[in-house]
């Protein structure tokens, strides 16, 4: 299943509205990489961990 990172979920200064959907590690190295380079966080195992962990599954188009 593929996974969802959405900056829309958790405030910024920026109002940050990038959303990253893709398979699991894909998301985890996208999002820390952006967090430290957009939002001035350090990309640490620390920070990929707690991104994972706040992934949610990616939902489907319903279709007709």
């Amino acid at each position: 299943m593929r996974k969802v990172a959405d900056c829309r979920d958790y405030p910024s200064e920026s109002n940050c509205t990038l959303t990253i959907a893709g398979e699991e590690d894909e998301v985890v190295r996208a999002a820390a990489e952006h967090a430290a380079s957009v939002h001035g966080h350090t990309d640490t195992p620390e920070l990929r961990e707690e991104v994972r962990s706040m992934l949610k599954d990616e939902r489907t188009p319903q279709t007709a």
